[in-house]
């Protein structure tokens, strides 16, 4: 199992590691589900691990359509997270109507090349998900989605998160988060067979 612990700060990262944490997924502004973090945050987070430290790209707070203007900002923060040696990035695109905002979404992957992808729960806002793996498959570069299965929490996503894994194939790995503590990864793990959770509190109270 792969605990991805979800900060806004070194002491909090440094925390979750020491905890167990098998990753970071390190962001500013979780009040308003994670913006991109700071340099300074950044370069002292990674430099300072010894686990994976995955960056967060998203330039506002708000809705998940983002301007051609908001896509050149979020091409210089991948710039900022592969010069400070991030393993990995976060983003998530749709269009007006709802969609997975492929062209850009493309764009953004190969830009990121050779860093990994995580779409993040952007997709849970889709009518349906399962419909949203199937497209992100047809993007390079999206190693992980990050999704509770469109429901507030993984318990009562999990039916729909079975389904995203199954699609997935393989090809890309379902990341589940949705309420996911350290108290009930183990049980949520076993509702949904997911191999990779995502948590604030995974590995408790930071």
């Amino acid at each position: 199992m792969i605990k991805e612990a979800c900060v806004e700060t070194f002491k909090e990262a440094k925390l979750a590691e020491k905890r167990g944490a098998n990753r970071i997924e390190l962001c500013s502004n979780l009040a308003n589900d994670g913006l991109t973090p700071s340099l300074e945050l950044m370069k002292k987070t990674i430099s300072e691990l010894k686990i994976p430290v995955i960056t967060m790209v998203r330039p506002r707070a708000g809705n998940f359509v983002h301007t051609r203007k908001e896509v050149e900002q979020m091409k210089k923060d991948i710039d900022t997270a592969k010069q400070v040696g991030a393993d990995g990035i976060v983003l998530g695109l749709l269009t007006s109507d709802n969609k997975i905002d492929i062209e850009n979404t493309r764009i953004l992957a190969d830009y990121a090349n050779p860093l990994p992808v995580t779409f993040h729960k952007a997709i849970d806002e889709l009518e349906n998900p399962v419909e949203g793996v199937v497209e992100l498959l047809k993007i390079n570069g999206i190693k992980r989605i990050l999704t509770s299965g469109g429901k507030i929490t993984a318990a009562e996503g999990k039916a729909v998160i079975r389904e995203m894994i199954k699609i997935a194939e393989g090809k890309i790995t379902i990341l589940v988060a949705g309420k996911v503590l350290d108290s009930n990864v183990k049980e949520i793990q076993k509702i949904t067979g997911a191999k990779e959770l995502h948590g604030r509190r995974i590995v408790g109270e930071l």
